[in-house]
């Protein structure tokens, strides 16, 4: 099967790119960077290692980011697409985890989990440690699904889930953090065969900022679509 990676970057440290790039697996999967109008021209680095790369001129938010991976992965007519941070967080390495139950048990879609056994958490803050927990209850409650780690945007799964009517990630709400958490809600709730596989999560212990995530902002933004759906305010 023919599989897309990609990578979200916007003012990522370079070196942790460089380094993701540098142990990017090129035998399993296509990679392409997009870029969410960094202020620090990752493009160069993309270049070095001769990946595709497209720059949103605009800010746009990270579900706009996923929509052109999806966009570009169903133009070039792939079966399968990853999604990873482009913060250092994933480990390019692990994707053949995600992929081998689509590849070889007809999943439907592949959710990393820091928290099931062989997976781990390092540098995890203890307030994020307890968000992503709290989640993964809150998904269990609303789907009956054993969710250990919702939140993790370490993902893959399959682009014919697109081809579905009820899934309409294009929506203009979900430019931002909603998407992901829509999507997962859906595929969950529409009946799709899911499972979450261990990967690691490495949060840099040298940054301040351990994420792009502001609070109550866009905790709002990424709690929206488990109400908005289930009360039937969006579809």
């Amino acid at each position: 099967m023919k599989v897309l990676a990609v990578i979200a970057v916007y003012n990522e440290d370079l070196e942790n790119l460089r380094e993701i790039l540098k142990r990017f697996p090129k035998d399993v999967a296509s990679l392409i960077v997009i870029d969410d109008c960094s202020q620090n021209n990752p493009e160069d680095v993309v270049l070095e290692f001769g990946f595709s790369f497209i720059r949103h001129e605009v800010n746009k938010g990270i579900g706009a980011v996923i929509k052109s991976g999806i966009g570009y992965a169903i133009d070039n007519k792939y079966d399968i697409i990853v999604i990873m941070a482009g913060n250092g967080k994933d480990d390019p390495r692990e994707i053949p985890k995600l992929l081998e139950p689509i590849i070889e048990e007809d999943y439907d879609y592949v959710q990393g989990s820091r928290n099931l056994a062989g997976g781990r958490s390092v540098n995890l803050p203890i307030f994020r440690r307890i968000m992503v927990r709290v989640n993964a209850l809150i998904y269990r409650i609303l789907t009956g699904f054993p969710a250990t780690d919702a939140i993790n945007g370490f993902r893959a799964y399959k682009l014919s889930i697109f081809d579905d009517p009820r899934i309409n990630i294009w929506q203009d709400w979900l430019d931002r953090y909603e998407l992901e958490t829509y999507l997962h809600y859906k595929v969950l709730k529409l009946g799709y065969k899911v499972k979450e596989v261990p990967v690691p999560k490495i949060y840099q212990k040298k940054k301040k900022k351990y994420s792009h995530i502001r609070p109550f902002i866009d905790w709002w933004k990424i709690a929206k679509p488990l109400v908005y759906l289930p009360l039937g305010i969006k579809k």
